[in-house]
């Protein structure tokens, strides 16, 4: 029998009206602002009104470095979701939103995958309420404003050539990473070199998943550095009067979404920076909501535990006052295979030595998140094509750095593949070992933060930085930023900046290539290796096979 898609399978879903589904946490009808029968958003009165229920416990879903073999980290969090609920306990999941870059390009969706699903899906990967779009909108607003400033006299004395704010558009386009604007003639403007970045990196996506509301939100729109003067003073997006119509696009955007499971459970989407370039969390608004909703929310950070983990310890947790209970890390069979040293092409086959050479990178993730004193366990998303050997020798490592993998098949089984996952998270969660503790203290000077997560995270011998990014550090520390926590954009795929060193190397050097304020975000974003802001779609991508059938149905989205 032929295994059906996660197109067809959502498409199959008997969803529920969501007013139906929000009622099962305590949602009321009224509190709800739909976008059709099966997606709302979650009205900020209502919001303000559950501020005094006691708060859920957090479980973040991270995972191993990725491959291309895949590992499955929002089906997992979906189907641990299902899973406390399958057995009783009230669960909410609380993910990102899919940006429209990785859908088109090689990444796919971001709804889940089988029956461990986020419906309706089409409308999740696509355009769903609007979210990414305001934020486009409300971050290019500034972009327009601030260069209309300039064209009308310019009467802040903007040093056009320290102009650091980027446009944004939700899609991979490398042809506009870097450009030159306002060609063609006086009424066009000054020309001047500029570029994009993907929506997903945008400071207005991050200050929009760290704000917990509106007047919060406008402050730090209003802090966004946008260019310094001729004698290095900040300009900011108060100085360009933009803060309160981006305030006025982004008011419904701020409200948390909330939609299904395919077995009809409650999850909140919203806010979708990545975790490679950007702080890789949903919004802190989302999160907690869910704590005042639910006695657990199960949430996931973006790519490994490098990445993402580390961002939702050292910056989402940091600044919104959230204690994770529990951790879960996402492994594939596959994967480690990579990690070992096996071809992509040559997975199928049973090496149980490559899984068990691969499992370093997983030991490291482990050993990783106890550091922030926040008990782990394994999940590992089973495939069809695993064998009992090489799911043993994840079984051990995992024993090896006192903790258990559990097999889970949620993909093929929905909540019910996360039965045993589910009870033991639980159990965790009741021993109360939990003490969490950022990486680094607030007072630590920025470059000392960088090396900290470099060598404590990364294994990296040091970090290199030229002497412009040196003049950054001490500049930033002068004028008065040296508090604040750092975003370090880096590949996904290594713990170095080499994507292609897989598995866990050690002694390398990370170079940082630039750094870059975010004031109104409240981190400093830390560029390394040759990672991209505003990614390129692939040779062949997902776009070449999405279309509509003789029906009117999507087809090719996954």
């Amino acid at each position: 029998m032929a295994v059906k898609s996660d197109i067809e399978v959502a498409r199959e879903a008997k969803m529920k009206p969501i007013a139906e589904v929000a009622a099962k946490v305590g949602v009321p009808a009224e509190a709800l602002v739909p976008y059709g029968w099966t997606k709302a958003k979650v009205s900020f009165d209502f919001i303000n009104k559950i501020q005094g229920n006691p708060d859920g416990k957090v479980i973040l879903v991270t995972a191993i470095s990725p491959t291309p073999a895949g590992e499955g980290k929002t089906t997992t969090t979906v189907g641990l979701s299902d899973g406390l609920n399958h057995i009783g306990k009230k669960a909410i999941a609380a993910l990102r939103e899919p940006s429209l870059g990785p859908c088109f390009g090689v990444k796919g969706g971001a709804a889940g995958g089988g029956y461990a699903q986020v419906v309706p899906m089409e409308d999740i990967n696509l355009h769903f309420t609007g979210d990414f779009h305001a934020i486009t909108s409300a971050h290019n607003l500034l972009a327009a404003m601030l260069d209309n400033h300039i064209y009308w006299g310019n009467s802040l004395g903007i040093d056009q050539r320290r102009i650091g704010f980027k446009r944004v558009l939700d899609m991979n386009d490398r042809a506009l990473r870097s450009i030159v604007n306002s060609l063609g003639g006086v009424s066009n403007g000054f020309p001047r070199e500029d570029g994009f970045d993907i929506t997903v990196a945008s400071e207005v996506m991050a200050i929009l998943c760290l704000s917990k509301d509106l007047k919060d939100l406008e402050n730090r729109l209003g802090n966004i550095i946008v260019a310094y003067t001729r004698d290095k003073k900040p300009v900011r997006c108060r100085d360009i009067k933009a803060d309160g119509a981006m305030t006025v696009l982004l008011k419904d955007a701020l409200q948390p979404n909330m939609v299904q499971t395919l077995e009809n459970n409650p999850v909140f989407i919203h806010g979708g920076p990545f975790a490679n370039i950007a702080h890789g969390c949903n919004s802190v608004l989302a999160t907690r909501t869910a704590m005042k909703l639910a006695d657990y929310v199960v949430t996931e950070a973006g790519f490994g535990a490098d990445l993402g983990a580390e961002k939702f310890f050292d910056i989402k947790c940091r600044k919104a006052g959230i204690a994770p209970s529990a951790v879960v890390i996402v492994a594939t069979v596959r994967a480690l295979k990579m990690h070992g040293g096996v071809a992509k092409d040559d997975l199928k086959a049973e090496n149980a030595a490559a899984v068990a050479k691969g499992c370093d990178n997983l030991k490291r993730h482990i050993e990783n998140v106890n550091k922030f004193g926040v008990p782990a366990v394994v999940a590992v998303n089973k495939f069809i094509t695993d064998t009992d050997a090489e799911i043993a020798e994840v079984q051990k490592a995992a024993e090896s750095m006192g903790t258990k993998a559990f097999l889970c098949t949620h993909w093929s089984d929905g909540g019910k593949g996360t039965e045993a996952l589910a009870h033991h998270v639980v159990g965790v969660i009741a021993e109360g070992k939990a003490n969490f503790k950022p990486l680094y203290p607030d007072d630590m000077k920025l470059r000392d933060k960088v090396k900290t997560i470099a060598t404590e995270i990364y294994r990296a011998a040091d970090i290199s930085c030229d002497s412009s990014v040196e003049t950054q550090f001490k500049d930033l520390e002068a004028a008065g930023f040296g508090h604040l926590p750092v975003c370090m954009a880096k590949t996904q795929y290594s713990f170095s900046t080499d994507a292609s060193k897989r598995g866990a190397p050690t002694g390398h050097i990370v170079p940082v290539r630039e750094l870059r304020l975010s004031a109104g975000a409240e981190f400093v974003v830390v560029v390394t290796g040759e990672i991209m802001t505003m990614p390129g779609l692939p040779k062949v991508p997902s776009a070449d096979s999405i279309r509509l059938d003789d029906n009117g149905l999507i087809q090719g989205l996954f």
